[in-house]
């Protein structure tokens, strides 16, 4: 089992952070996806550009606070959490993954490679936000 944390300001709305964040319809600004396939209000799948797919299933949503899922694909299984905040114009994002290597040999390496998906998401998400104001 592997957890990862990351958390970073960004000088935006709230709503609108929430807004990219959260939205499956618009999900270009993220350079790793290809696409995202809704399945119903609480169930949808990504798609990666190197072809994985996760299924991620929504557990909490409170409007602009707090958005939670289980995921799960071939390689690994956990939970994602999201917690938005803001104050003044600065909103922050608290984001923990708790990841379980399904395979053995990824277990040493699952921890790295969260750290390294969390750095490329917000560098995404500021790009997004940066091109929206």
């Amino acid at each position: 089992m592997a957890v990862s944390n990351i958390r970073a300001d960004f000088h935006a709305e709230l709503q609108k952070v929430w807004e990219i964040v959260t939205s499956l319809e618009d999900t270009a600004w993220r350079s790793d996806l290809s696409r995202v396939e809704i399945i119903d209000d609480k169930q949808f799948v990504e798609y990666t550009t190197s072809g994985c797919q996760t299924t991620f299933t929504v557990t909490v949503r409170e409007e602009c606070r707090r958005w939670e899922f289980d995921m799960e694909n071939d390689n690994m299984h956990g939970h994602w959490t999201g917690i938005f905040s803001s104050k003044g114009n600065v909103t922050t994002i608290d984001f923990t993954e708790d990841v379980t290597a399904k395979k053995w040999f990824m277990k040493p390496f699952i921890g790295a490679y969260l750290k390294k998906q969390q750095a490329l998401y917000i560098t995404d998400l500021r790009k997004a936000l940066e091109h929206t104001s």
